[in-house]
């Protein structure tokens, strides 16, 4: 490691104590998609103490900010993500991923003048349901970053982690009301065609592609047994391996939803909830460097020819993938197997284990940028590529006006 780096480092070692009550703190108190305001409090507070300018409310969203340091040409964009999932808190461990952006963020100010850059730290609300960071992508945010990064906990340390692609759908069925017993000929009931949908669906199943998945709930299935129904709404995720398969799975889902509404005499409506999530692209060259600064803390990594086998879900990061070179891997922390989205996670995102991978998550984040920021021409083509980026998003705006 460099002088610098070793500046950088000692910068995040100091303040460990600091990310790690900010884990804990976020972790005591969950907050779900775009409700995250205690949360954000919580790290902005943190990083407004080390100096950086903060603001909140980007994007027209309450819950998003940012948080900046310097004044290089080089933006080093840090992702902060501090949802919880309903009912199971911290089970995806975005407690740890804030703590760990902020801990990289501590370590890049101490050395920002020395390498040129501007960091970032990007406060991203929304990324369970909702696709914060879409949102803020799409508002220019994104913009000035030449690189963005993360790191999310998991059963292992996998470098190059992968995602499915994703579309988070609500499918509303409207019927007509009726008793049940004294007049069920003059009802057409909503659930009858929200069952109708479902099955469709599980006997689709066998048919899909590889890759593809299905899943989803009931969220609205009546009000009482004895009045035919004249409501009901499915919550489902469809998810694939890329856009192309998402959009041929939409395709057959779609007429699985539509024959319920046939069948059952009903009118139906599909909504996206989220923007869609596509899946990850991950910039080599920083992977690279990332997964040299993870050995190097001494942490064992699954071995590259096994990466990717299983994807970790869906993220919307992988947006951001596709705009911007990005990473987004995992960190192991002990669960005793436990992954995540189980409530056993939720209290492993709280442990010593945890507690360490958030400051080596933070140390090599932390490398990782220093390595791509010293490097001449990686510097360079990090700026040519962000500069291209913007000139193409000026022209297709002036072309819209």
């Amino acid at each position: 490691m460099t002088q610098i780096g070793q500046r950088g480092a000692q910068a995040v070692q100091a303040v460990a104590g600091d990310l790690v009550e900010l884990s804990h703190s976020l972790h005591a108190e969950p907050e779900l998609a775009f409700e995250e305001r205690r949360s954000v409090a919580k790290v902005t507070d943190l990083l407004d103490g080390y100096g950086f300018e903060v603001a909140t409310g980007v994007a027209d969203l309450p819950t998003a900010f940012t948080a900046t340091y310097g004044s290089g040409d080089l933006v080093v964009g840090l992702c902060a993500e501090y949802d919880a999932l309903p009912g199971l808190g911290h089970a995806c461990g975005h407690n740890m991923i804030a703590a760990i952006s902020v801990g990289a963020a501590r370590g890049l100010a101490e050395i920002a003048d020395e390498l040129g850059i501007t960091v970032m730290v990007l406060g991203t609300p929304a990324e369970e349901t909702g696709g914060g960071k879409i949102v803020m992508a799409e508002a220019g945010v994104f913009d000035s970053v030449a690189m963005a990064m993360m790191v999310h906990p998991g059963r292992i340390d996998e470098i190059a982690s992968s995602s499915l692609a994703l579309d988070d759908l609500a499918i509303r069925y409207t019927g007509v009301e009726a008793h049940a017993a004294a007049s069920p000929e003059r009802g057409r009931n909503a659930a009858d065609a929200a069952t109708v949908a479902q099955v469709s669906l599980g006997l689709l199943r066998q048919y899909l592609k590889s890759g593809q998945q299905i899943h989803g709930i009931v969220s609205d299935g009546g009000s009482a047994p004895n009045i035919v129904t004249a409501h009901s709404e499915l919550l489902y995720y469809l998810r694939a391996v890329d856009e192309s398969s998402l959009s041929d799975l939409r395709e057959r889902a779609e007429a699985c939803f539509a024959a319920g509404a046939l069948a059952a005499g009903c009118t139906y409506e599909i909504s996206p909830v989220s923007p869609t999530y596509v899946e990850l692209r991950h910039d080599q060259r920083l992977l690279e460097a990332y997964r040299g600064a993870i050995a190097d803390l001494g942490r064992e990594a699954m071995p590259a020819a096994l990466e990717g086998v299983r994807p970790l879900g869906s993220t919307d990061m992988g947006n951001i993938s596709h705009v911007l070179p990005s990473i987004h891997p995992m960190i192991g922390i002990e669960s005793n197997g436990a992954g995540t989205h189980e409530i056993e996670f939720a209290a492993a995102a709280a442990s010593p284990s945890a507690d360490q991978a958030v400051v080596d998550g933070a140390l090599a984040l932390a490398a990782t940028a220093v390595g791509a920021a010293a490097d001449a021409q990686w510097r360079e083509d990090l700026l040519q590529q962000q500069e291209k980026r913007v000139g193409a998003v000026s022209r297709d705006a002036g072309r819209r006006r």
